[in-house]
Formats: C-alpha cells, sequence, structure tokens
C-alpha cells in the first residue's frame, strides 16, 4: 500500500492519495484544493473514489474541480449532507467567495468496507466534530478527519458537533483499535493509536 500526503487550502488541510501498488487502483482521502501536485501524482493510478471525512468546507472546496479532474465518484455519510449543501455558511465566516456545493454519488455507514483493488476501506462513523464524520481503517492505518489530532481532538463548537458523542467516539472505537495503528489526520503530524491513548484525557 502506498500514502502519498498533500498539504492545501487555507487552513493546511491534510489530503491523502492511498493506492494498492498491485492493481494500481487508488482512493483519494479529502477534497481541500485541485493542486497540481496531486493530479500529477494520481497520474499513475486508477482513482476509484474520493472518500471524505466530513462535509465541512475546508475537506470539500476541492471536490468538484477533483471528481472531474481524477474521473472519481464522491463518498460521504448522508449525516454530513446538511453541512455540506451550506457549505457557504461557512465559507463566509472565514472570507472565502461563494461556491456551488458538491455533489456525492455514494453514501456510507458504520461499519461498510469498500473494495479498492485488494484495499479494504473500513468505515467507522464517529460523530462528535460533525453528525456525519467517519474515520477510514486500511490495514494498520487509520484516516481520522477532523475526529483525532496528534495531541488534541477535533472542536465541537461549529454547528453538528457535540463533543459528549466526540468523546464516545474517541474513547469507544478508535481507543479500542489497537495501539500500532497509525493515526493521519485532516490537519497536523501523523500519530499512532497508542500514543494518543497514552497522552490524551476526554
Amino acid at each position: 500500500m502506498i500514502i502519498k500526503q498533500f498539504i492545501a487550502g487555507q487552513l493546511e488541510n491534510n489530503m491523502y492519495l492511498v493506492a494498492d501498488e498491485a492493481s494500481q487502483k487508488a482512493v483519494l482521502i479529502d477534497a481541500s484544493s485541485n493542486i497540481p501536485e496531486l493530479i500529477e501524482a494520481a497520474k499513475d493510478y486508477d482513482v476509484e473514489y474520493i472518500l471524505l471525512t466530513h462535509g465541512h468546507f475546508d475537506h470539500i472546496m476541492g471536490l468538484t474541480s477533483l471528481k472531474q479532474a481524477l474521473g472519481a465518484e464522491a463518498v460521504i455519510c448522508k449525516d454530513d449532507l446538511v453541512i455540506s449543501d451550506n457549505i457557504n455558511e461557512f465559507t463566509g465566516l472565514f472570507g472565502l467567495p461563494d461556491v456551488v456545493p458538491p455533489t456525492y454519488d455514494k453514501y456510507i455507514k458504520d461499519g461498510d468496507v469498500i473494495n479498492v483493488g485488494n484495499l479494504k476501506i473500513k468505515v467507522i462513523h464517529t460523530p462528535g466534530h460533525t453528525e456525519g464524520g467517519v474515520c477510514y481503517l486500511i490495514e494498520d492505518n487509520l484516516f481520522s478527519g477532523d475526529t483525532l489530532f496528534k495531541q488534541s481532538v477535533g472542536r465541537t463548537d461549529l454547528f453538528g458537533g457535540n463533543y459528549e458523542k466526540l468523546v464516545d467516539s474517541i474513547n469507544n472505537k478508535i481507543f479500542k483499535l489497537d495501539g500500532n495503528i497509525k493515526v493521519f489526520p485532516g490537519h497536523g503530524d501523523m500519530t499512532t493509536v497508542g500514543y494518543e491513548r497514552k497522552v490524551q484525557r476526554i
């Protein structure tokens, strides 16, 4: 498995191109911006899906453009459509111009498994940062969006946020995973489940 990280956007979002080397099939996790280096790297693969961890504007701003550029289908949890559909309520807060809300091709729920080449991508619903927030577990790698960061957790003061749900998601879903699992968050540096379980008190 190949993981390539790209940082883009006003809030320095992480996007991850995750590929199965044998089949050359891949997914893109989150879609902050259509940047040339991502498009260049994606030329080596058949990108089947763009998997959204949640519907906040900074994770979906480049989705419409990237869907077209990559020929990929967009995937999200339905619970975050209300946030995605009202994207301009959030862009305005950051002084960004209005955009046309993106559209989606598939919807996921907790426990779903997405097969891409030899990759089995498990969907873990982790509400709290948003109601429809999800993490994607691929082998021993967890793509956590804005649910869990290195030495921090996602904010819960925006629409759809709920601190009690976030704590439950982290303690009873993420922290139940093997400690050696690497965590690739939506912002900032990589970490591990074991390290965060040790240092965080939530």
